[in-house]
């Protein structure tokens, strides 16, 4: 597992730990594991990696419309990312997992 991976791991733990859902954790772990097991790095901030992972598989085969009883700017604080990059990588997270 590369540095980037487990800096990644490590937001979404945290995030779980302020946010607990053991399903949507689950999730997130696995898509996190299969991204790791692509082609190249995850290039970029881990953090916008954990949050646009999560933003991804909350609004999975629907418009995507934030993390439900989070604000947008609540997870901009958390992860220290922009809106911007969480979309931009959730929409990366998505197409990864389409293979």
């Amino acid at each position: 597992m590369s540095q980037s991976t487990r800096a990644c791991q490590r937001y979404l733990d945290r995030f779980f730990r302020s946010y607990p859902d053991p399903a949507l954790q689950k999730r997130a772990t696995k898509a996190l594991r299969f991204l790791a097991a692509g082609d190249g790095p995850l290039a970029g901030k881990p953090a916008g990696w954990a949050a646009g992972i999560i933003y991804a598989l909350v609004n999975r085969g629907r418009r995507g419309c934030g993390v439900p009883g989070i604000l947008n700017a609540e997870i901009e604080r958390f992860f220290g990312v922009s809106m911007g990059t969480v979309r931009k990588r959730a929409a990366q997270v998505l197409r990864a997992m389409e293979v």
